[in-house]
């Protein structure tokens, strides 16, 4: 690992601690150096703002949060099992994650853009990911033929809305039973 890399994520850690403890408004640069034991000037040569510093750790966290979804599946799952237990266990992983739920809790507007707008690199991602298990089940006739990249696309805003409505979803209903219900959803739109 390079001194800049370790540099990087430690930045980014101490971002994180500040969003989940205040939320990214409320969240500062100065707040940031402080918490990561560096220079003001350290952090704005990096991230020349919170903003840019939260779109950076949010790219990182979800990531990895992929690629915990990402180990193999089932023995014997086709791929179309592999990407409807993927996406259900990455639904769950996000609704639990706390830096989502505060940003959410908090900060929903920022979200807005990736709605409205744009696909952030964050949503590019999670669609590549998607497009490859699209593919995949292409490939092994578990997946019903079609465009890949449409076909991800409709899982990737699908299983989006969930995460962003969590809150007004479980109001009154059961979020496993949530999840059921997306799972074989999913299976079926794919099949």
């Amino acid at each position: 690992m390079t001194p800049q890399r370790h540099s990087d994520d430690a930045l980014l850690d101490a971002a994180r601690d500040c969003v989940v403890e205040v939320g990214v408004r409320r969240t500062t640069l100065t707040d940031i150096a402080k918490r990561a034991g560096v220079s003001r000037m350290t952090l704005y040569r990096r991230f020349p703002d919170v903003r840019t510093l939260v779109r950076t750790l949010m790219t990182r966290e979800f990531g990895a949060l992929l690629r915990r979804v990402e180990e193999p599946g089932p023995d014997g799952a086709n791929a179309r099992e592999c990407l409807v237990g993927r996406a259900v266990a990455g639904i769950r992983l996000l609704a639990a994650d706390p830096l989502m739920r505060r940003v959410l809790d908090l900060d929903a507007e920022l979200m807005l853009p990736y709605l409205v707008q744009r696909l952030g690199s964050t949503q590019l991602l999670v669609e590549a990911f998607l497009r490859a298990q699209v593919e995949a089940g292409h490939a092994d006739g578990s997946i019903r033929p079609g465009d890949a990249a449409a076909q991800a696309r409709l899982v990737l805003l699908t299983t989006q809305s969930l995460v962003l409505s969590i809150r007004p979803a479980t109001t009154d209903l059961d979020f496993e039973a949530l999840l059921a219900e997306l799972a074989v959803f999913l299976d079926a739109a794919l099949s």
